[in-house]
């Protein structure tokens, strides 16, 4: 690279600009998550993907992006992670191109797999360079107040722009907008972003790690895709899940024995880290299942096109900018973490609590419109203090794949939240039509009880979230107990493993 490299003593005079385009790639991976939802059923159409291969174009990306997770954060602390976030950026473009000029199935399902690949470099790359370059208090809750609110915002702002795009272009083109994107992000970074020189991990792979967590990673996102659409008792399903423990068991007690572990064990035990992976999946469970269930709501019950269902979202997401950059960002280095996360996982389960009560002809400004408010500010209070201490006290060498760790709960979280969720609502659904289908005897009367039942099965789900929304404010409460301002635990003398390591790559300060 052309930039000389700098050391971590002194801030990088253009971190902002860097912030910029570490964003702008943020934004691209977040949005495709959920702009590729809103194209399917065109897509599908035009390619003649079957029914029983239309998950495929979902489940082939989320392998790829949840199995390769650690291994895209090694690479990043073995390779320079500006080299990886650049690396990453081109071939998620080239992908996201391969994707828009299908011309069949196959080439989709490659596409598809592609861009899971080159996310799973660009992600953790991302993430881990914010947690090097910024290292004063004030300017790093900043940079992770813009960074939270990408991350929880984005989804929404991906069915916006999915709608848009399906309605008034066509499908292809929520696959070529991933390429201004990656283009800018790429060039911004090559340019400005000038990593610190001394956080680079050097040790030799971990082959036997990366196998181990790949194909672990691999089956359990399967297992709970596959449980989605086959059931829970699946022969498949089982085997899935069976062979997920057993090779992530193998993965730990390897990791325990090498010399140069893919993913030091130290990153998973210290508290805070620990409790911001947990807490942090089970708020990604609710929220997928709830972008899922208030899209369908809104769309096939309420009968919002997919730009009105996408302008629905709004409230949203800006109640998770002011949330992450007004609150978490003006109240991190006053308060401690838990006093951020636990109040906002709580707020945002309110929020959640308000949507069992829909009904077929729930009114918008009524009823969905504050709970997404309050869904919005919980999450971005929350999100934003606990993307900041995924790097809590870990040395510069193991940044990326504490980086991955965050993405890697998120990814597996919203496979979970995807096939539980969705399985609970269609219990419901059928229960409630067996139960009334013997009162609806005219075709207005079945047309109602169709959408009674959806709504019954959507508000059941519903309240399995507002439960894991509340377990994960428990978590945050008891697990993170690191201070406001030292950024060493509260309560205990368990924060930073190596005090003499502090010092090169600050911890998160609150």
């Amino acid at each position: 690279m052309s930039q000389s490299p700098v050391t971590s003593l002194a801030p990088d005079p253009k971190r902002w600009k860097a912030l910029t385009f570490i964003a702008i790639a943020q934004l691209m991976v977040v949005l495709d998550a959920t702009i590729v939802n809103i194209a399917l059923p065109s897509a599908q159409e035009d390619l003649g993907i079957s029914e029983g291969n239309k998950q495929w174009v979902i489940t082939a990306y989320a392998l790829a992006f949840g199995g390769l997770l650690l291994f895209g954060g090694r690479i990043a602390d073995l390779w320079g992670r500006k080299r990886t976030f650049v690396t990453g950026l081109i071939g998620f473009a080239a992908a996201s191109a391969l994707g828009g000029a299908a011309a069949n199935e196959a080439m989709m399902l490659g596409a598809r797999a592609l861009q899971g690949l080159f996310g799973a470099l660009l992600a953790p790359a991302a993430l881990s360079l914010l947690a090097v370059m910024f290292t004063e208090a004030k300017e790093r809750a900043k940079a992770f107040g813009i960074y939270g609110a990408i991350a929880g915002g984005g989804g929404a702002v991906g069915l916006i722009l999915g709608g848009f795009l399906t309605e008034y272009l066509n499908w292809r083109w929520t696959f070529f907008v991933n390429i201004p994107f990656a283009v800018v992000a790429a060039a911004g970074a090559y340019f400005v972003i000038r990593e610190p020189s001394e956080g680079r991990n050097r040790s030799p792979l971990d082959i036997p790690g990366v196998v181990l967590s790949t194909l672990g990673l691999v089956a359990l996102v399967y297992g709970f895709t596959r449980a989605e659409s086959d059931g829970w008792s699946d022969a498949v399903t089982v085997t899935m899940f069976v062979a997920s423990v057993v090779l992530l068991a193998a993965f730990v007690v390897t990791e325990a024995k090498v010399k140069s572990p893919l993913l030091p064990l130290r990153v998973l035990t210290e508290r805070n880290r620990g409790g911001v992976y947990l807490s942090l999946g089970l708020a990604i469970i609710s929220m997928f299942g709830l972008f899922l269930f208030l899209t369908y709501y809104l769309q096939i019950v309420q009968g919002y096109s997919p730009v009105k269902t996408g302008f629905a979202f709004l409230p949203m997401i800006f109640g998770m900018i002011v949330g992450s950059t007004q609150i978490g960002t003006r109240l991190m280095t006053r308060v401690a973490p838990r006093l951020l996360m636990a109040p906002g996982f709580l707020l945002a389960a309110v929020g959640m609590l308000l949507l069992t009560q829909l009904e077929v002809d729930t009114s918008y400004a009524g009823l969905i419109l504050p709970a997404q408010l309050m869904l919005g500010l919980g999450m971005g209070t929350a999100f934003m203090p606990a993307m900041s201490l995924a790097t809590h006290g870990v040395e510069p060498r193991d940044a990326g794949v504490a980086s991955a760790m965050v993405n890697t709960s998120q990814q597996v979280g919203g496979a979970i939240g995807t096939a539980l969720l969705n399985t609970i609502a269609a219990s419901a659904t059928t229960a409630y039509l067996t139960d009334h289908a013997a009162s609806a005897t005219t075709p207005a009367a079945q047309k109602m009880l169709a959408a009674q039942s959806m709504v019954e099965g959507y508000t059941s789900a519903i309240w399995w979230a507002v439960g894991i929304l509340v377990a994960a404010s428990a978590i945050a409460a008891v697990l993170v107990n690191t201070g406001a301002d030292s950024g060493t635990p509260a309560a205990s003398g368990d924060g930073v493993e190596n005090p003499e390591d502090a010092v090169k790559i600050p911890v998160v300060a609150h």
